[in-house]
């Protein structure tokens, strides 16, 4: 039985450059990460706050195409566990099929699709299984004990605790103490917290839960044109290494 908590780093494919989020994601690894979670560039992110927003405008400004996350993931699938999280849009316009299919043959674990209900994830739920990809199930605060039940009964991979109903990033606080109750009583499944999540909160946020999940905190770092790449790697691989030590 694993007793030490799993750290999932949310890092946005391409952005800077796409061999630099190749080399990001590894050293990611060796500071201690489990999961890198491989944001799709999306001009309308609705789940994120403004960090991750930016980042996702400017690696389209550079130029982001769908197969730089192909070839990232070639590189780093094999070496770390790997999910894309993208919204639904981006998966669609490729075919679901198609998408889910390409993923699990680069070796890919799963799915993170913020924006798509659970009631319309079912109709994909034989393609996902086919090609031995894990979609990501997210529970929110609001939710009551029957959603939880029924959102979590057949969930994979890992389930997704939103620590707050809001944006990405903005670091709100809610207690989760019950909501975490019930999502145990009710599925196995690795239970991981995101939204807020950095190296103040991580320890706090962490408790009676798997892991965490990492975003804005390294993407602030991204997005500082003062740092070289060599620089932005190694603060991010620290952030990650003290959340780490942080949460176990």
């Amino acid at each position: 039985m694993k007793t030490t908590k799993d750290l999932v780093a949310y890092i946005t494919a391409g952005f800077p450059e796409q061999n630099f989020t190749v080399d990001l994601a590894l050293a990611l690894k060796d500071a201690g990460a489990d999961i890198i979670e491989l944001g799709i560039p999306f001009s309308d992110p609705v789940a994120d706050g403004p960090v991750i927003e930016e980042a996702n405008l400017r690696a389209l400004q550079n130029g982001f195409k769908t197969d730089a996350l192909f070839e990232i993931s070639k590189n780093i699938a094999d070496k770390i566990d790997t999910y894309w999280m993208g919204y639904f849009n981006s998966f669609y316009s490729k075919g679901v099929e198609n998408i889910s299919s390409l993923a699990g043959e680069l070796g890919v674990k799963g799915f993170i699709i913020p924006d798509l209900p659970y009631e319309e994830t079912l109709a994909y739920k034989q393609t996902f299984k086919k090609n031995d990809i894990s979609l990501v199930s997210f529970v929110a605060p609001t939710d009551g004990d029957d959603r939880i039940k029924t959102v979590v009964k057949d969930s994979n991979g890992f389930i997704y605790l939103v620590a707050y109903a809001g944006i990405t990033g903005s670091g709100a606080s809610e207690d989760l103490t019950k909501i975490i109750e019930q999502i145990k009583k009710n599925s196995q499944t690795p239970l991981y917290i995101g939204f807020g999540v950095n190296e103040k909160t991580a320890k706090e946020k962490s408790r009676g839960v798997d892991g965490v999940i990492v975003g804005s905190a390294f993407i602030k770092v991204l997005l500082d044109d003062t740092l070289s790449y060599a620089k932005k790697i190694t603060k991010i691989s620290q952030i990650a290494r003290n959340i780490k030590e942080e949460i176990n």
